[in-house]
């Protein structure tokens, strides 16, 4: 499970949230501290760069934010960030430099790295998505399982980690790309550089740089 961890999954350098990820072996460990994070660093950004907005509302002053995008709090969004027509941010979601947050897109205790990209119609609920991972339209991240049980990692029978948690999306590495209209399953971790083909169901681990095609064929890139 070693590949799957923080440092084999993320360059900590592309977050305005690197300091919520010291002292953890795996991002999803995170998940339940990203609330209270996002009210610790809200209080010391610069009020210079950034504007408060509401409670627990820190919006940097070169993102640009249409004015049907609902943001709730706590919220932090980076310098040159897009906020598009109808984005529903529903609290506990760190939104990195220069990323976009397309119509009609869910957030719900996450951390998109800088330069994300979720663009058109997505559902990212309590996931982590790295450096220049991007969702494809009506792409999503589903976080319960149906039988309302824990969700467990699991990369192949023999290597499994038990989180603790009911609700847990997705953790993408960074520069992942996600086809169009795939449902990324509760527990879904998907190592850097990977492709997912549009369409596609996704579970458990894909190793970094694959080609996810469908579950029974998984290819390496290179």
């Amino acid at each position: 499970m070693q590949e799957y961890s923080i440092s084999n999954l993320y360059d900590l350098n592309e977050t305005i949230a690197a300091d919520l990820f010291k002292g953890v072996t795996y991002p999803w460990e995170v998940l339940p501290k990203i609330n209270d994070f996002i009210l610790e660093l809200g209080k010391t950004l610069s009020l210079d760069e950034f504007e408060k907005r509401g409670e627990d509302v820190w919006i940097h002053k070169s993102a640009k934010v249409f004015s049907s995008a609902y943001i709730g709090g706590p919220c932090i969004i980076d310098a040159d960030a897009e906020i598009r027509q109808c984005a529903f941010i529903r609290g506990s979601a760190i939104v990195g430099k220069g990323a976009v947050v397309g119509n009609s897109t869910e957030l719900k205790n996450v951390v998109l790295f800088n330069k994300v990209q979720v663009p058109h119609y997505n559902y990212v609920g309590d996931s982590i998505l790295g450096f220049k991972s991007h969702m494809g339209a009506g792409s999503i991240t589903s976080n319960v399982k149906s039988d309302k049980k824990l969700v467990v990692v699991k990369n192949g029978a023999d290597d499994q980690v038990e989180t603790g948690l009911k609700k847990f999306g997705a953790m993408l590495g960074d520069n992942v790309e996600v086809g169009c209209g795939s449902v990324l399953n509760p527990g879904t971790v998907i190592g850097r550089e990977c492709n997912i083909y549009p369409l596609s169901s996704v579970r458990g681990c894909i190793p970094q740089k694959h080609i996810f095609k469908d579950k029974d064929n998984i290819v390496a890139k290179y």
